[in-house]
Order: C-alpha cells, then structure tokens, then sequence
C-alpha cells in the first residue's frame, strides 16, 4: 500500500493546536507559589517552642512516675473529660 502525498500543504493535522499552545505556554513566565504565614500563627509557633521545654520537663516526670509506679490516675478529672462527648 502505498500514501501518496504525505506532506500536502494545508494537510489537516489535527494536533497542531495542541502543539502550538503547548509552545504557547511555555514561553509565558511561570508563577511561583507563595506562602504567607499569619501573625497569629507565628505567634502560635513561638509559643510552642516556649513551652516545649516546660512539655518536656512535664513528661519526663510523667516517665518516671509510670516506671515507679507511683503514677495515680484521677477518675474524676477524665470523667469530666469524657462527659461532653457521652452526651450527644
């Protein structure tokens, strides 16, 4: 078989407009992305390094405790906790 005429001026090509907005395209500058972080979240940030240290101290005596065995769970305290959540 035979295809004559393969290079025929006004060939219907139906991928050249993809191919001249693909080169379109990448002549345009590209947008960079940005992020912007709030005030109130910087704030936050440094809060929690703050009291990271205090975090720290809190759960190594915690660590201790439980290996000791001396740590004593306040039923009280985790019932007022779970109550909101009991009554809905």
């Amino acid at each position: 078989m035979k295809i004559n005429e393969t290079n025929r001026i006004g060939a219907h090509n139906p991928y050249q407009k993809q191919h001249e907005a693909r080169l379109s395209q990448s002549n345009k500058p590209r947008q960079k992305d940005e992020v912007q972080i709030s005030a109130a979240a910087k704030e936050m940030l440094n809060s929690s390094q703050t009291q990271g240290t205090e975090r720290s101290k809190q759960i190594e005596k915690l660590k201790q405790q439980v290996a000791s065995g001396t740590y004593h769970v306040e039923a009280g305290k985790i019932a007022e906790k779970l109550l909101p959540y009991l009554k809905e």
